[in-house]
């Protein structure tokens, strides 16, 4: 059975190309479900505007695709709660120089 920790480890290989920072410690991915029948990712972006979102929304699918094995994967995209800088890593806060922005 596929652990939540392999899922995070493959997901904190996917980059915006916009943004030096993982999704993970973006704080884009919102809940991991994993049952005997899926593996469900809920997620979201910082921006319903992305022109990269159906990109990113499958190499999601893919990279946990890859650890799950025959049980299937869906990415669910969500906007609520709405996505901001609260979410991200203090990692990412520093990656990206926000550690003085009072997050």
């Amino acid at each position: 059975m596929v652990t939540r920790e392999q899922i995070i480890e493959k997901l904190k290989n996917i980059f915006d190309p916009e943004i030096p920072v993982n999704i993970w410690d973006m704080g884009l991915i919102y809940d991991i479900s994993i049952s005997d029948s899926q593996v469900v990712i809920k997620m979201t972006f910082t921006s319903p505007t992305c022109p990269m979102m159906e990109e990113l929304l499958e190499q999601v699918r893919a990279a946990v695709q890859s650890v799950s094995g025959e049980i299937p994967v869906r990415v669910d995209l969500v906007w609520e709660p709405a996505w901001d800088l609260s979410r991200m890593s203090d990692a990412a806060k520093i990656e990206l120089d926000l550690t003085n922005q009072g997050w």
